[in-house]
């Protein structure tokens, strides 16, 4: 009885050994794994980051930040594959735009690439967990033949799960993705399925080709003379209306370097549904390296104007005025929130322009006013030399009776994926203005377009102000208020409210979406 019980204890402790070194080495492993980081892959001419990490389904997942993610269950073992899209390699896009036998030969060149990819990912993430199971033994039970115990278990079960990766693959579920993100609104942004396939064909080699643009326009711009190189000039870049789009920030960059502007101002619309899955996008202002002047356009949310506000440089005008670069600007976010589709929207140019009117008492005297709708800007007539605006995805420029000039931006981001709504597309507009650091008053400015999705043309306009110390008159106070109502939605935490208490204008009535109920 002795002899059995000390069998069964001596038996109870190797199995607890056992059992101890697997929970150990797999957890070595899974930390060798996790430590394993990126590896970075050129597939066709992206280049990608590719992670693999333990979980408890098998799926791949493909991110195409800031747009969403795509999700495949392409096999049932216990690995995770992530992709993400980093950049795009100009240069090798170019060489398969101009070179029709590569361009034919993409889908086979963009397999090949992702299995190499994929191949050097197995063998690092191996050898990583190989190590961690390794020394995470060796340094538990200090024994060498325990260690290798743990490396053999964790080699034998590495490899059975790789082995049942690759005998369940399922390459049909690359047709059936699961969307989340901004991709899973794709189809009401491009319009029906069957327009998107009608399409496709010829988007697919445009939206390639696109990339190049950015080059042409950096070599265009290098060669033309800046309007003043007296270093009284202030210069300020002009930007609206990005809608997500990532080549605006490739454009910004080659402006902001080739005409040494002194600030960035923003007059909105950022971002597409004000969601924080968008928030990363803005992410870039931070890498811009100058002053980031932005005002809430109607599709960014307050969550959307927090994100901008965290950015190292960037300064948020939301019914304020600061000094920036020796200008006073004055900005306001527009006061309503249109992707909210359940609240319907009243654009009463009368009402937004009062909007506008019931702010001048209280912003003193800036030089610029920045708004989102030319609209609401029009409300300032006559109490600044210069408004700015976008919205409209159309440039322009109006003297007002004032004297007040109206600014308005094109989309610098070319309308993002509204491009593919229309026959024509949208192009991607930027200006450069001059304003003397002494009178504060524009001087010049650069009109540049970058032809949109698709075209290889750039043009570059220059206008200067024939008058630039023209007398700004004040518009008449006894004009009638309007009446009307303008709807949408924003942030209940949205700050004050948006008409002065005793005034004789209507309220803005906006009811909150979800994403604008978590940023309050």
């Amino acid at each position: 009885m002795k002899f059995a019980d000390r069998l069964k204890t001596v038996l109870q402790s190797r199995v607890s050994r056992v059992v101890a070194v697997l929970i150990v080495a797999a957890v070595g492993a899974w930390l060798g794994i996790f430590l394993s980081g990126t590896v970075k892959a050129q597939v066709g001419p992206v280049e990608t980051g590719m992670s693999l990490r333990p979980a408890w389904n098998g799926e791949t997942i493909v991110d195409a930040s800031p747009l969403g993610t795509l999700t495949f269950r392409t096999h049932d073992a216990p690995l995770r594959l992530r992709i993400s899209l980093e950049n795009i390699d100009q240069e090798r896009a170019k060489a398969i735009i101009e070179d029709p036998r590569l361009a034919d030969r993409l889908p086979e060149i963009i397999e090949r690439d992702l299995l190499d990819g994929v191949r050097a990912l197995l063998i690092r993430s191996l050898l990583c967990a190989g190590a961690g199971a390794l020394i995470a033994t060796l340094l538990v039970f200090r024994r060498p033949r325990v260690a290798l115990l743990g490396l053999l278990v964790t080699s034998v079960a590495l490899a059975g799960t790789s082995a049942l990766a690759a005998l369940t693959f399922r390459p049909n579920s690359l047709v059936e993705p699961r969307y989340s993100g901004l991709i899973a609104a794709a189809p009401s942004l491009v319009g029906s399925a069957e327009s998107i396939v009608t399409k496709f064909e010829s988007y697919r080699s445009q939206l390639t080709k696109l990339v190049t643009n950015v080059s042409k326009l950096y070599d265009t711009v290098s060669t033309l003379p800046l309007y003043d190189a007296d270093p009284r000039s202030i210069r300020v870049l002009h930007i609206s209306d990005i809608h997500i789009n990532p080549i605006a920030w490739n454009v910004i960059r080659s402006l902001k370097d080739q005409f040494k502007v002194d600030m960035i101002i923003d007059t909105g619309d950022i971002s597409d549904h004000g969601t924080k899955t968008e928030n990363k996008f803005v992410d870039e202002i931070g890498t811009l390296g100058v002053p980031y002047v932005y005002v809430r356009g109607n599709h960014d949310s307050m969550i959307t104007q927090k994100a901008v506000a965290k950015q190292k440089n960037a300064i948020v005008l939301d019914d304020k005025t600061q000094k920036v670069a020796g200008l006073n600007i004055y900005g306001l976010g527009d006061p309503r929130f249109t992707p909210d589709k359940t609240v319907a929207v009243d654009s009463n140019p009368a009402v937004l322009a009062q909007f506008g009117r019931s702010r001048v008492p209280r912003m003193g005297k800036p030089d610029v006013v920045a708004v989102h709708d030319p609209e609401v800007g029009r409300g300032f007539s006559g109490a600044t030399p210069i408004i700015l605006a976008g919205h409209t995805h159309e440039r322009s420029t109006t003297v007002l009776p004032s004297g007040t000039r109206l600014l308005v931006q094109g989309s610098t981001g070319g309308a993002g994926l509204r491009a593919l709504e229309h026959p024509q597309p949208t192009p991607i507009q930027a200006s450069v203005m001059y304003f003397d650091k002494e009178t504060r008053r524009l001087q010049a400015w650069d009109d540049i377009t970058l032809g949109g999705l698709g075209e290889q043309s750039v043009y570059i306009q220059r206008h200067v102000e024939r008058d630039p110390g023209r007398m700004i008159s004040p518009e008449p106070t006894n004009a009638p208020s309007p009446t009307g109502s303008i709807t949408g939605t924003t942030s209940p935490a949205a700050g004050p409210p948006l008409w002065h208490q005793g005034q004789s204008s209507p309220m803005l009535q906006r009811s909150p979406t979800e994403d604008d109920r978590e940023s309050s």
